[in-house]
């Protein structure tokens, strides 16, 4: 690694210019341009926007997906028959049609005061923190690669791979209680891992795009724990069905609360992950050399920072954070190893380290709120006849938003805002001289 002045290679890193590689360089890494060059800006400014934006993304989703649940209510349909006559009641039933819905929904993710005890009211707040525990860990894989300028679509077969090797050893080995919990996160970081380091030294060697190598890896990934299923070393004896034995006792992430939760210690470890990506990113050698090589490949070079190995050590740390979200379904919330272990985890990741800015803290409050989405979804279709499925709309108009930041700030006239405020400095400060 490199050990120049920080501030002088961040300046390289910033430069507009592509400088040309420095002869006899050992770096081997591709040099690319045309389509890739568009790609890594558009992501950039999507991940360099502001926090504001992320919010009012958020706002603005959770208001359309209100005239959504409105607009296709029966109450309000019947209503808008005799709209010009009492538009009030169209108006009334609209509100109660969308208010109805998303306070199901809090009441199904956050708190339930119609619970019998006080234990039971806050087990929405469990259920949600329990279903972001893998959200979290496998955005934090989508953003750090983000961060150094890659595409990681491929948390999906990460989170695959991960469970496959803490599952096994999981239900294949019999280790005493801690050792036996240890070498199963162990192995999930490792699958993980080694699921990911596939497009980081391809990318690196040969210049292969990791968006279209991660989603050929996400394929075969679903592929092979569905074959491995089916194998006598993988399959429950016994059983025709495609899932693997239990895991020992010992293999499990002991619960936090008692057995009348589902709340596990994964949770505990997405908290440690995103304090230590935040450590990697900010505080070390290694983290200023992915920024930089994220920031600009060329001038990442000319400091002296290998981009190649920056590509494969991404790419390797962020695989083996997918492989965490694996050990918690598989070791947390599952308990066994099933074809549809990963569930939808890898894809909202991506939607996750985009709300979050791929900044750590960010993930861990956009985990949170898409686990509160889909903990407080059931409830809401359970209570109100909603479809579950517009949570997916309102998960997908975040990711619209997100990723058009200037729509959102015409919106809500930010910029316009900005320009209001800069005049009446200006002018202020001009009265004053005057």
């Amino acid at each position: 690694m490199s050990t120049q002045n920080p501030s002088s290679s961040a300046a390289a890193a910033d430069g507009a210019a592509a400088p040309p590689p420095i002869p006899g360089t050992e770096d081997t890494t591709p040099v690319t341009g045309g389509g890739h060059d568009a790609g890594r800006n558009i992501l950039k400014s999507i991940v360099s926007g502001s926090s504001l934006v992320a919010v009012l993304a958020v706002v603005l989703s959770i208001i359309l997906g209100g005239i959504l649940i409105a607009v296709t209510d029966e109450d309000v349909a019947a209503a808008a028959t005799y709209f010009f006559g009492r538009p009030t009641d169209t108006l009334a039933a609209a509100w109660s049609a969308a208010s109805g819905a998303y306070a199901a929904l809090f009441q199904g993710a956050i708190f339930n005061p119609a619970a019998d005890s006080l234990a039971l009211m806050f087990r929405p707040l469990t259920e949600t923190f329990t279903v972001a525990t893998p959200l979290i860990l496998a955005g934090l894989g989508v953003a750090l690669a983000f961060r150094a300028g890659l595409f990681n679509i491929g948390a999906q077969g990460q989170i695959i791979l991960g469970a496959m090797f803490a599952g096994w050893i999981g239900f294949s080995w019999h280790l005493p209680f801690g050792i036996h919990l240890l070498f199963v996160v162990l192995a999930g970081f490792v699958g993980g891992a080694l699921w990911g380091v596939i497009p980081g030294l391809l990318k690196a060697r040969t210049g292969a795009h990791e968006v279209i190598v991660t989603i050929m890896l996400n394929y075969i990934a679903i592929y092979l724990v569905g074959f491995l299923l089916t194998t006598p070393s993988f399959q429950n004896p016994g059983s025709s069905n495609p899932i693997s034995p239990r895991l020992d006792d010992t293999a499990l992430f002991p619960q936090l609360l008692g057995p009348q939760f589902r709340l596990h210690l994964g949770f505990l470890v997405a908290i440690a992950a995103t304090y230590g990506v935040w450590w990697l990113l900010n505080r070390s050698t290694v983290g200023f050399e992915l920024r930089a090589v994220g920031a600009n490949p060329f001038a990442a070079r000319t400091a002296g920072i290998s981009v190649t190995r920056g590509y494969v050590v991404v790419m390797m740390l962020a695989g083996g954070l997918a492989g965490l979200a694996g050990v918690a379904q598989v070791a947390g919330t599952e308990r066994v190893l099933t074809s549809g272990i990963a569930a939808s985890f890898g894809f909202d990741a991506i939607t996750v380290a985009l709300l979050g800015r791929s900044r750590p803290w960010g993930v861990f409050f956009a985990g949170l709120l898409f686990g509160a989405f889909r903990a407080g979804g059931v409830q809401m279709q359970t209570l109100t006849g909603t479809p579950i499925d517009i949570v997916l709309v309102v998960q997908s108009l975040i990711v619209l938003f997100i990723a058009a930041p200037p729509l959102v700030k015409a919106i809500f006239r930010i910029d316009q805002k900005k320009k209001n405020r800069a005049g009446k400095a200006q002018r202020h400060v001009a009265g004053g001289a005057a």
